[in-house]
């Protein structure tokens, strides 16, 4: 997926995939993903997609900074 916040353009096929959180299973409509990425030039970013009934109903892109990164990397990583 290819989005672009703030200006800046994040694309999940161009950038490193750190790791994955997943809560529920395959198919439950209140189940959901974070995957969170790193781009070439240092910038984090979480891919999200989810079931219907879910925080993430719609697949998007939500950037963040290295401190909620790294707060991202502990508690799931």
């Amino acid at each position: 997926m290819k989005k672009v916040v703030c200006k800046v353009e994040y694309d999940t096929e161009k950038s490193e995939l750190i790791g994955k959180r997943v809560s529920g299973e395959f198919g439950d409509p209140a189940g959901y993903e974070e995957s969170l990425y790193k781009t070439a030039d240092g910038k984090y970013f979480l891919y999200v997609n989810g079931g219907a009934e879910s925080i993430y109903p719609e697949e998007n892109i939500k950037r963040l900074s290295v401190a909620k990164a790294e707060e991202f990397i502990k508690a799931n990583l």
